[in-house]
């Protein structure tokens, strides 16, 4: 069983690359808990198990025995690209990991290097035009129906860098997406507005994925010929192979966006018990509040 376990659990195609990055992250959480943790202010069970479920996911997705059957099927693949861009960046950016894993960055580190990279002006204009809601939007599905144009999958599948260039595409635009989604500046009517808006994306990304899943699986003829080339790995027909890829480029994608749509509702509407809360401090509290701000 330990054998059958360390099979599929172990690097395929093993990556350096994937294994100092995800192990780098959770020791930085980890070190950040520990520091938060003796400060008393701990972020919770929660977040930190929906943290290191997201990078277990991606890690998972490209180092294992999975990132093989991803090569070789067609369904597979949709599934694994579904961790990368969709489940794993969701549940990292919902765990809300920045304040925890820069308490866990040596301050050595954060002076010498973090800081300055954080204050170059070319980095900082590039991160907010991209965390824009409607480019985040037009990035994430547009990354996905480029990497599907059939020309461009059968020679992203034969070669390892252009293989390797779609897979942390996904996982770094899907971070960027998900954080531009679930998290909305201001305060008051300007933060219900942004939410609003990101709403709206939302529904677009739910409507370009189910175009592009529908095309694929009502599609005549079959659309990805390298997994014949490459051989599949389990007996399927090759036109099933490509419909159930094509339900898993529809139905689980628009399911994620339904599910960001509800925790942006959730947030919304803590927003505006919160500014309503506020409202009736002041309504009730008379004169004292305004005499102390002006004093």
């Amino acid at each position: 069983m330990l054998r059958l376990l360390i099979f599929y659990l172990a690097p395929w195609q093993f990556s350096p690359t994937v294994d100092v990055c995800c192990l780098a992250a959770a020791l930085l959480y980890a070190r950040g808990m520990r520091k938060a943790a003796q400060t008393g202010e701990a972020a919770g069970l929660g977040p930190a198990l929906g943290f290191f479920a997201g990078l277990a996911l991606i890690y998972l997705s490209l180092q294992s025995y999975f990132d093989f059957l991803s090569q070789h099927m067609f369904w597979v693949h949709r599934l694994q690209q579904l961790f990368l861009h969709h489940l794993g960046p969701f549940l990292i950016v919902l765990s809300a990991p920045g304040r925890v894993m820069a308490q866990g960055v040596p301050a050595r580190w954060r002076v010498r290097w973090i800081e300055p990279v954080g204050r170059w002006r070319p980095l900082r204009a590039a991160y907010r035009f991209i965390q824009q809601p409607f480019v985040a939007a037009v990035l994430f599905v547009g990354l996905l129906y480029f990497w599907l144009i059939p020309a461009v999958h059968f020679t992203a599948m034969l070669d390892v860098d252009r293989y390797r260039a779609m897979n942390w595409g996904m996982v770094i635009d899907g971070l960027l997406f998900w954080q531009a989604m679930l998290t909305a500046q201001g305060v008051g009517k300007q933060q219900e507005a942004a939410y609003l808006v990101r709403f709206l994306m939302l529904f677009l990304v739910m409507i370009g994925q189910l175009l592009l899943g529908a095309y694929i699986f009502f599609h005549g003829t079959l659309l990805y010929t390298v997994y014949a080339l490459c051989g599949r790995a389990w007996p399927i027909n090759p036109m099933s192979d490509q419909q159930l890829g094509g339900l898993l480029t529809w139905i689980p994608p628009d399911m994620m966006s339904v599910i960001g749509s509800l925790v942006i509702l959730h947030r919304l509407t803590r927003s505006q018990a919160v500014a309503s809360g506020a409202a009736g401090d002041l309504r009730t509290a008379g004169p004292w509040p305004l005499t102390e701000i002006d004093g």
